[in-house]
This record gives structure tokens, sequence and C-alpha cells, in this order.
């Protein structure tokens, strides 16, 4: 499928929810966004255009919820975005509650990595998404590392010098040296509803208290240069 014939496809599916989600990448200069998260803004300067961004934790570390908030902000801003779903496992309730607005989200049900690298090539290839997110973090892990370098490195150089953020979730670092910023999550506290209540069949996620580490970092904000070897703590209150 050709990257002209994809586009007419997304435009006739996105219908009158996004005017014109393919905007002239020529006349967008690369600038960094607000991940929707203020604490990280202020220690890294924003989400890079034009490059990838890898969240990466152990199960049940907060990344989702994460990434989850960084397509809040950019779908809020106006811009459409994407998820390609590895294994087709987001829940639209919750990304709705994390901020993000559905009508400007496209949802990319896969099954396989297959499925999740040639969905992906050809969203970029398409161009004029605000930011597309990769989640491979119920994938196998001896899978993801077989993928060659190079490809991470092709999707790096598809999405140079256009608007598009590449948000890659997973359980570790996959595009390695491909990404402009590496972030690692860390659950350092979770709050549950329903503790007081006797007796209590189910509790409800109240709040969580992240770490942040910026592992990596290689983009220059507007305004603030940051060195690639400062890493940074960052506490993010999230709520249900």
């Amino acid at each position: 499928m050709r990257a002209p014939l994809l586009r007419a496809q997304l435009e006739t599916a996105l219908g009158e929810r996004a005017s014109s989600p393919f905007t002239d990448v020529e006349t967008r200069p690369w600038e960094c966004v607000p991940s929707g998260i203020p604490a990280l803004d202020a220690s890294v300067g924003g989400l890079p255009r034009g490059a990838i961004v890898e969240v990466f934790g152990a199960v049940s570390s907060g990344k989702t919820s994460l990434a989850l908030s960084m397509l809040a902000s950019r779908t809020q801003s106006g811009e459409v975005c994407a998820l390609v779903d590895g294994t087709d496992a987001f829940d639209p309730e919750s990304g709705a509650a994390a901020g993000i607005d559905l009508s400007r989200l496209l949802w990319v049900r896969c099954r396989n990595l297959d499925q999740i690298l040639r969905s992906t090539d050809l969203l970029l290839q398409g161009g004029g998404f605000g930011a597309i997110a990769l989640d491979l973090s119920d994938l196998p892990q001896q899978s993801i590392r077989s993928v060659p370098l190079s490809a991470w490195f092709r999707f790096q150089r598809v999405i140079k010098n256009t608007p598009t953020v590449l948000l890659m979730i997973g359980r570790e670092p996959a595009a390695k040296s491909a990404a402009a910023v590496v972030l690692r999550a860390n659950l350092r506290k979770a709050s549950w509803d329903g503790l007081s209540r006797a007796p209590s069949h189910g509790l409800l996620l109240s709040q969580t208290q992240l770490d942040i580490e910026v592992v990596r970092l290689r983009h220059a904000s507007s305004r603030t240069t940051l060195s690639n070897k400062v890493h940074h703590n960052v506490r993010l209150h999230s709520y249900s």
C-alpha cells in the first residue's frame, strides 16, 4: 500500500472529527511540545518532534499511564494521534479518563510484531500525526530484541523534520541509540480506595506516584540545552 492511498483512507476514516490531520510539514518548525506532565517538562524541556521517545519499565511501573498522559496532552492540543496497540490491550475508557480526546485518536489493533511494525511504518509514511504511540509492553521480549536496530533508525529517518513524536512503550528499551529521549518509569507508591471499608471485595486505584528517570536526552528546546549525561528523578502524581 502506497503512502497516498493510506493517507486517503485515514482521512476518510477520521471524517469530520479532524478538519485536516495531514498538515504541511514544511510549514511546521522543529520544536518541543509539552508532555502533559509539568514536572517532567521542567526537567527535559518537553517532547521533541521528529524524534523517537521511549518509555520503559517493569510490569505495573506506570509506563502506560505516563504514555496516556502524553497522548492526552497532544489530543487536547487539537492534534490527531495514533496508538498502535501491540496486543489489543488498550481500554478506551481508561484512555478517556486519562484525558485523551478519543475523537482524535486512531486506534490500530494488532496481534503480532509483524503487524505492529507494518502498521507503524504505514502511519509514519502517511505523515501528519502529532504523536504515534507504539505499545510493545505485552509482547515477548525475545521477539522485540530480534528486531534489527536499523529498523528503528529507519523510523527515525522517516519522521525527521516532521511534527510527529514516535512514542515507544515497552518493558525494556528497544530503539536504543535511535531514540532521542529514553525515560524509565518506576512505581514509588500506590494509593487505594476502599481500605477503610469492611468487608471489601475490591479496591480502586485512586493515585499513583511515579519516579521517572531520564536515561537519555538528546535534544534542545528553544530555551534550554540539556546534557544527555544528566539524570533527573521526577515525581509524578496521576489520578484515576
